[in-house]
């Protein structure tokens, strides 16, 4: 399974929503300060880019002697229609700072040096040490999985429901208790989950493991059309 820092690795350099919470602007009814862009610095810093006006390159230029915690708050939402949409969500807190000529007219980066991260996703919750975070790497289909979960959803949908045989007797049974919706809800390189659900709302995840990890879209179509012939052996 990939590590808790890869995953928050992940969020960070997804399209997912993320919001920055600065504790005196948050109090005061900022509350919805969005980046206009993120990205993770060589050290493991978050770059957050807004507008030049946003009070939080206010309140960041205003601290740059000080100290001004912040926290990112990333929250991860199934691309396709499924029920219980929220897949995860992801936080990065530390020290925020304005770094001056970074972005275009009209925007200013900020730096929000990693303290440290936590994660809350179909995983698990887990801690992520700053060093952690540093040394992981994204998932490799990050940029794709919405668009590939989508088609798969859309032109596979049959096929994604034959991969409950795969499973052993007693989750085969279960998977089949719990149609007749079956939807393809996270794809990484170890595999895909599948959630089925009921009619009565009840769901349940079923997890399907690659032979080996993919390292792009090519090897990932590979490994589905072994996991659908397999399935409809």
């Amino acid at each position: 399974m990939p590590s808790a820092a890869e995953r928050t690795r992940t969020l960070v350099q997804s399209t997912c929503s993320a919001v920055l919470l600065i504790p005196g602007l948050t109090a005061a009814g900022f509350d919805q300060l969005v980046p206009l862009d993120r990205s993770v610095g060589p050290e493991g810093d978050l770059f957050l880019e807004f507008p030049a006006d946003s009070p939080a390159v206010r309140a960041a230029t205003r601290a740059q002697d000080d100290e001004l915690t912040a926290v990112l708050e990333i929250t991860d939402v199934a691309p396709v229609s499924v029920p219980h949409r929220i897949r995860g969500r992801g936080w990065i807190s530390g020290w925020l700072t304005s770094v001056p000529g970074m972005a275009g007219p009209g925007r200013m980066m900020l730096r929000l040096e990693t303290g440290e991260a936590y994660v809350d996703d179909l995983w698990g919750a887990q801690d992520v040490e700053p060093e952690e975070f540093r040394d992981a790497a994204a998932d490799p289909l990050v940029a794709h999985e919405a668009e590939l979960l989508q088609h798969l959803h859309a032109a596979h949908g049959e096929q994604v429901a034959l991969l409950c045989g795969l499973l052993d007797e007693r989750a085969d049974d279960s998977c089949e208790a719990h149609r007749p919706s079956v939807v393809p809800v996270a794809l990484d390189r170890h595999g895909l989950r599948v959630r089925f659900c009921a009619a009565d709302g009840r769901c349940l995840d079923a997890r399907f493991e690659f032979p080996q990890p993919v390292r792009d879209v090519t090897e990932l179509r590979h490994a589905m059309h072994t996991l659908f012939e397999a399935a409809a052996r």
